[in-house]
């Protein structure tokens, strides 16, 4: 039978069947040997052991659309990025860093900044213009008012969406807020510390309709930047790359060079100087990345 795995738990891939029953897998050895991993989202074939409880076996992993490593899922539309206007306050380094990584695997992605409420409109308004020409659609919602949720089920309708971001931004209260229960546990921020508790432990799918589903999964403070070279990173910023070719040299990497038409940009303020500058630090962290490997 064919399914798609919805959740994994300590080995345990629990698939949604096409009979519309969810399965416990196991699955079999010889993934392990041909270094395969089945992930939540993959569609999957399945050898039925037990009716009651329904039990099976994953016995094929489906060719991927797609794929995550973290967070580790697979066969999304889309990936909808989720951070605070402030409690905790953005790491716009880790934004970036997630914008990236999309852009590198071409999943479209939505910018949603939660408890807007809580924030300046001018702090809105300067985080649009940091963002207008990222390749991204920018939402400001707020649970808590109802700010920005309709606008975002929208853009969630008929597709299927990886949710990521930081813990303590509001990731969970969204998906619940979307879902209309409570699917999700939520938990306050840390007084210590700032930040938020990590209330999401493993990936799940959640069905809104026949035809939307969302995945949430584990807040995180860091994340790597893909596999890739320095000489990529360019590619992957939609405002840096549209200046390609228009550099006095051939291949610029818009860091060093002189005659740079994307240094002009940011000193002539046709490019966010943030942006730029966290672009230097990426730039930097993969050149390095290059020389002690």
């Amino acid at each position: 039978m064919e399914g798609r795995i919805v959740k994994g738990i300590a080995g345990f891939y629990y698939v949604c069947g096409e009979d519309g029953i969810l399965y416990e897998c196991r699955a079999k050895g010889g993934f392990r040997r041909e270094h395969k991993k089945p992930l939540v989202g993959d569609m999957v074939t399945i050898d039925i052991l037990e009716e009651c409880p329904p039990s099976g076996n994953i016995v094929d992993l489906h060719e991927r659309k797609n794929e995550l490593i973290r967070p580790a899922v697979a066969n999304i539309d889309q990936a909808l990025i989720i951070f605070a206007m402030t409690e905790p306050k953005p790491n716009f380094q880790l934004l970036d860093r997630f914008l990236v990584t999309m852009e590198r695997r071409e999943i479209p992605c939505l910018l949603c900044m939660n408890k807007a409420d809580l924030s300046a409109y001018t702090e809105q308004e300067k985080l649009c213009r940091q963002y207008a020409d990222a390749g991204c659609k920018l939402l400001f919602t707020s649970v808590r008012t109802g700010l920005g949720l309709e606008e975002l089920k929208e853009h969630l309708s008929g597709k299927t969406t990886t949710v990521a971001g930081p813990s303590g931004v509001g990731k969970s209260s969204i998906v619940n807020e979307i879902l209309q229960q409570t699917v999700m546990e939520t938990g306050n921020l840390s007084e210590k510390i700032r930040r938020g508790k990590n209330t999401t432990r493993l990936s799940f799918f959640h069905a809104v309709d026949a035809h939307t589903f969302i995945l949430d999964t584990p807040g995180f403070t860091s994340l790597e930047l893909p596999d890739m070279n320095k000489e990529d990173l360019r590619f992957c910023y939609p405002e840096i790359k549209k200046y390609e070719g228009t550099c006095r040299f051939n291949g610029c990497m818009h860091v060093n060079e002189p005659d740079c038409a994307v240094k002009q940009a940011v000193l002539d303020g046709a490019l966010p100087r943030e942006r730029y500058e966290r672009y230097v630090q990426l730039f930097e962290e993969l050149r390095q990345r290059r020389r002690y490997s």
